[in-house]
């Protein structure tokens, strides 16, 4: 068996969850989600977990296992407590702002970056210089970070651009001048 996909998911009180047509669905105090399940595999919902079972010991069988059951943890997870992604921005100048549904980014160059967030991810603001993502769907969540981080990446030499909160860089020296 696989040693993820084995273990069963705790329904937290709160969080009612659903399994119909091959399509996982929760709902809680964060809001819902659902997500779609590999036919092959088989889910079965109580009253206080979730477990997951395959149908043979096929490699393929085995990797979609645990999957299937991240996937379903993370969906759980998602409306009870939610996910978040913290960027902070460095450099002279480089700050952002939240407009409407929009967030709006001076990272240095010679215009503003309009970023327009997705429907079910939130962005907080909090001293022009941080950014927190957050939203119910991890996978979500994690690429509008990446997105905004791939707007200027840390430059390696100065320093300076959108990180993760958290995130060490090498610092590279520069060019030594010739004697």
């Amino acid at each position: 068996m696989s040693r993820i996909g084995r273990l069963p998911v705790v329904i937290p009180t709160g969080v009612k969850v659903q399994m119909q047509g091959g399509v996982f669905s929760a709902q809680g105090p964060k809001g819902a989600h659902s997500e779609r399940i590999h036919p092959d595999m088989s889910v079965a919902v109580t009253d206080k977990d979730v477990r997951v079972t395959r149908p043979s010991e096929a490699t393929k069988h085995k990797s979609l296992h645990g999957l299937s059951r991240t996937l379903i943890a993370n969906s759980i997870k998602g409306v009870s407590e939610g996910f978040q992604k913290k960027l902070e921005i460095r450099g002279v100048g480089y700050k952002a702002e939240v407009r409407g549904k929009a967030l709006v980014l001076s990272l240095g160059y010679s215009h503003q970056i309009n970023f327009d967030v997705p429907t079910g991810i939130d962005v907080a603001i909090d001293k022009q210089t941080h950014i927190t993502v957050t939203g119910v769907d991890r996978q979500l969540v994690g690429q509008v970070a990446a997105n905004i981080r791939r707007l200027r990446k840390p430059d390696p030499y100065k320093q300076k651009g959108v990180r993760y909160t958290g995130e060490q860089l090498k610092k590279k020296a520069g060019k030594t001048g010739a004697k």
